[in-house]
């Protein structure tokens, strides 16, 4: 009986270990850029967010990952996350996000009327 317990106990460990990983890959995937954390957001590296390959939904964006959907509301700009069926906001963007990622300019780009441009910083510019 022992040994059954602890064979299901590691198959459970295994599993939660797999789902978190899973969680954070796609997450991590989301936004693939570091650096340029202070305004003017400079000295940022690598690959701002591809909004064109994201899916298109009726309230804004979706970034379809193995376990989480990352979710963009195209009006409002809130970042939510999506896991088996429930949605659970997190947050609108960021100055830095605003500047580095570009949201609104992709969100007009794919038909919504964003209302979320509102740089708190002087040293954002839309370029």
């Amino acid at each position: 009986m022992k040994t059954l317990v602890r064979l299901f106990s590691l198959i459970g460990l295994v599993l939660l270990a797999s789902i978190f990983a899973g969680v954070y890959l796609d997450v991590r995937d989301f936004d693939r850029t570091e650096g340029g954390y202070e305004p003017p957001y400079a000295g940022v590296t690598g690959e701002p967010v591809d909004w064109d390959s994201m899916d298109l939904t009726s309230t804004g964006l979706a970034n379809r990952g193995h376990i989480v959907n990352v979710l963009v509301n195209g009006t409002t700009g809130m970042i939510s996350f999506e896991i088996f069926k429930q949605e659970i906001d997190w947050r609108k963007f960021s100055d830095r996000a605003l500047v580095v990622h570009k949201p609104r300019e992709a969100l007009l780009r794919r038909g919504f009327k964003p209302e979320f441009w509102k740089c708190i910083t002087s040293c954002c510019t839309i370029g």
